[in-house]
Order: C-alpha cells, then sequence, then structure tokens
C-alpha cells in the first residue's frame, strides 16, 4: 500500500466532487443496469444528461455520405492526412462550419467570428480552461443555484477556483435576482475571496429552461459595474423546443451597443456538440471570446486535450450540409417537446409537479410533499427509497446545490419511450404506497366498533327482506 507523503496533493485529497450523490448515482446504476429483457427489474438511468432521440437522422445522413464516413475526399483517400499530426488550432474547415452552426442555432442574430473560436475536447475542458485563463487559485467565480454538480469537479479541482452560489427561490422560478447577486458577492468579500466573474448556463442545467432576457440585462450590468468576467455556457442551446426563442448573452451585448466596450471582451461563451447533436463520446467543445489574451492562452492549453482530425472533417462535412443542419435541429426539437411532455404527464399522474421548462434533455421537479422531513436529511433518505426501491437513479437537488430539499432532476432523452412509461409507471406505484403508509390506521376498539354496525346492519336487512 502506498503512503499518502509519496504522492502529490491532488491525487490525496478528496477535492474531485466524486462523493457527490450525483456520481454515486451514476455508481449504483452501473452495478443494476436495467434491461427490457435481461435486467427488468434493474435500475433506469434518470440521472444522465444525453440525448439519443435523434441518432437516426445522423446515421441516416451518414449513410447518404459515405465519404465523409469513410475519410475521403470527391472519392480519394485523405487517411493518412488525417492521421498525421494536425495545428491545434484545429481544421480551418471544422471551424467554419462550427461557427456558422453557432449562429444558426441563435437565428443569425449573432455572428462569430473563427478567429476568436477554441476548440477544446468537450465543454468540460472548455470549461476548466477558462477558469485557467481568467482566475488565479483561490479566486472565485458566482454561479446561480441550482447548477450542474459536475462543475464542482470542472472549475474548481485542478485550477484551485473557489465557487460561491448565487442562491435563486422557487418561489421565483429560481429566477436570478439583483438582490441574490449582490447577496453572493458580498458573501465572497466577507471569505476574503476575489471574485474574477459570474458563470451561467443557458438554458439552465438542472432547471431547463433558458434564461429571460431580463436577467441576462441584470447579470450584465452586474458584470459592468463590477468589472468581472461573465461566461454563459450555452452547451444546450440547441435543444430549446418551446416557442420562446433562445436569447444568447451576446445578443444582449449588441442591443446594448457594448461591443467596443470592456465588458465585450470579458463575456465568453462555452459551447459544446454533445447535447444539441448527441454526441457527448466524440468530445467535441468550444470558447468563444473576444479578448485576443484569452484565445492564445486557451489555444496553447487545448494542446492538453484535443478533437481527432478524424472527428473535426466528419463533423465539418454534416454541419457543412445546411439542409441537414435546420431540419435536424427542427426535428431534434420536436422530439424533445414530445418527450419532454411524456415526461411531466406522468409525473403529473403521479401527483408530481415539475418546473415550467422549455430547453434542455431534463426536468426540475418537485418532490417535497414526499420528504418524511423538510430537510436535506429527508431529502437524501427519499433519493435513496427512489434509488433502491423504485429503481430509478435520479439527481437529487443537493448535488445541485439547490437551497431547498425536495427538488430532482430527472433526464428524459437518453432511454426508449416504453422505458420511460416504465420508469413513470415505478413511480406512480411508489407515490401510491407512500400515501397508503400515510393513511391513519382505526384502533381495534373503532374496527371492532365498525364491524358490528355492519353486522347489525346486515342483520336488519335481512329480517326486514324476509
Amino acid at each position: 500500500m502506498k503512503l499518502p507523503h509519496f504522492l502529490s496533493k491532488k491525487a490525496t485529497c478528496n477535492s474531485h466532487g466524486q462523493d457527490s450523490s450525483y456520481f454515486l448515482g451514476w455508481q449504483e446504476y452501473e452495478k443494476n443496469p436495467y434491461h427490457e429483457t435481461k435486467n427488468p427489474s434493474g435500475i433506469i438511468q434518470m440521472g444522465l444528461a444525453e440525448n439519443q432521440l435523434s441518432f437516426d437522422l445522423l446515421e441516416s445522413w451518414m449513410q447518404k455520405n459515405p465519404d465523409a464516413a469513410s475519410f475521403k475526399r470527391n472519392g480519394e483517400s485523405i487517411f493518412r492526412e488525417l492521421a498525421l499530426f494536425q495545428d491545434y488550432n484545429g481544421l480551418p474547415a471544422f471551424k467554419n462550419a462550427m461557427v456558422d452552426f453557432l449562429a444558426e442555432i441563435r437565428g443569425n442574430k449573432v455572428h462569430f467570428d473563427t478567429r476568436n473560436l477554441v476548440l477544446t475536447a468537450g465543454a468540460t475542458s472548455a470549461n476548466e480552461t477558462l477558469m485557467f485563463c481568467l482566475a488565479n487559485p483561490g479566486e472565485a467565480f458566482l454561479l446561480p443555484t441550482p447548477y450542474y454538480p459536475g462543475f464542482d469537479r470542472d472549475l474548481k479541482w485542478r485550477t484551485g477556483v473557489e465557487i460561491v452560489p448565487i442562491h435563486c427561490s422557487s418561489h421565483n422560478g429560481f429566477e436570478i435576482t439583483e438582490s441574490a447577486l449582490k447577496e453572493a458577492y458580498n458573501t465572497a468579500q466577507k471569505r476574503n475571496l476575489k471574485v474574477k466573474g459570474v458563470l451561467i448556463t443557458n438554458p439552465s442545467n438542472p432547471l431547463g429552461k433558458t434564461i429571460s432576457r431580463a436577467e441576462l440585462n441584470r447579470l450584465v450590468t452586474f458584470v459592468e459595474a463590477k468589472e468581472i468576467h461573465l461566461v454563459s455556457d450555452e452547451i444546450y442551446s440547441g435543444t430549446v423546443f418551446e416557442s420562446e426563442d433562445f436569447t444568447s448573452v451576446y445578443e444582449v451585448l449588441i442591443e446594448r451597443n457594448l461591443q467596443n466596450s470592456s465588458v465585450w471582451e470579458r463575456t465568453h461563451i462555452v459551447y459544446s456538440l454533445s447535447k444539441d447533436l448527441g454526441l457527448p463520446g466524440f468530445r467535441v467543445g468550444a470558447i468563444y471570446s473576444n479578448d485576443e489574451i484569452v484565445v492564445s492562452t486557451a489555444t496553447k492549453m487545448s494542446s492538453f486535450g484535443l478533437i481527432s482530425s478524424q472527428t473535426q472533417y466528419l463533423l465539418s462535412e454534416m454541419l457543412s450540409d445546411k439542409k441537414f443542419t435546420s431540419q435536424y435541429l427542427t426535428e431534434n426539437q420536436k422530439r424533445l417537446k414530445n418527450r419532454h411532455g411524456l415526461l411531466v404527464d406522468g409525473l403529473q399522474n403521479a401527483g408530481i409537479d415539475c418546473l415550467k421548462s422549455n430547453a434542455g434533455l431534463f426536468c426540475w421537479v418537485d418532490m417535497r410533499h414526499l420528504l418524511s422531513s423538510k430537510t436535506f436529511e429527508g431529502e437524501m433518505e427519499l433519493w435513496k427509497k427512489i434509488m433502491y426501491q423504485v429503481g430509478l437513479n435520479i439527481s437529487p437537488g443537493s448535488s445541485c446545490h439547490c437551497s431547498e430539499p425536495g427538488w430532482f432532476r430527472l433526464c428524459f432523452a437518453n432511454m426508449s419511450e416504453d422505458t420511460l412509461y416504465l420508469a413513470m409507471d415505478r413511480m406512480k406505484s411508489f407515490v401510491e404506497s407512500m400515501n397508503n403508509d400515510k393513511r391513519p390506521v382505526r384502533s381495534s376498539r373503532r374496527r371492532s366498533l365498525t364491524k358490528w354496525v355492519c353486522k347489525l346492519s346486515s342483520s336488519y336487512k335481512t329480517e326486514s327482506e324476509r
């Protein structure tokens, strides 16, 4: 057994966040995964935000474009060209396709320059790289709660950056308010933490809704006044399935004519193809920044996590097909809306409500009425029951740093429709059993009296009928 002093502090400290219930749920699922025939009583994975609803569209495109999938150009193999070392700036064709796709998702209200785009191995790498560029160890970023549990790992583990929560409340739909921003900033100051910026996810993970234009304006005003950074993780921007348009933070900056201001350079976007295209395994992420030093530094750091040239070539061909991308986004959003509706209806049928949402691959679910006590201990007790008795892995709100116990995130796009129906049937049966357990038990005297009254009534009815 190795002694701790032979290893680094990083290797021996427990700062990764792997002990969060968010990650523990995954581990329990992997021990007993549901399968419709091999393990029908297993745990159904509802804690993983993957989009598996439109794989057939991607596979159909590849069948119709065999050259891209087999690394050919005009029928000629370019395998050797792609197999050799590539500059870590990325393939020009892929960067061109990416900036066009980013603009398309935003209704071409915002346009992007390839010179400001840095390619990374997924959004995880993009967010960490930005932290390395924007903050020193011990400095802080403010994050609205509830937030994605992985941020405790992505933003903090290797960078040493601190997270200070902006506590949002259910009474106004978890809106980011001016008072909450000020309170978080003051909390950081009391802890002697220098605040370097605010990081948001838009659309929100785990809330599953877009951040309003009013909130974005409030954020821009705040970071402008405090002279700090604003990072907008827009990884779910292509999943908005309701009529409300997605508003990118850059739209707000342009509307306010801030292109030539310092806040323009201090506002950065993170993106990935993991959610909109359902390609987390391809590890395709990006940073977009108007700060030349950030772009230069992030590009150098990207050499530690490059996207393969083969992946870049395939996706540059796919994203350059404008007819396909337009049809894909429209159809994928329709499917997400339908699947979202099935989850909401299924939960309502079980007596459970959701926060109103319009985007993402999940719902923010209100189970406060099912808690044995209105505490986070009560939340963990309920979570364990749902995990082990019901067989559903869901994410408790405490793992998302929600300040109110009883909220959970449930994902709906990483399974078949039949599996979702099964999950809802399990949940309904569980809620019904809980309600039955809560019903008052009659005393033995009351039960005896009831039996006597029924017997007397029955006897009287029999005699009357004779």
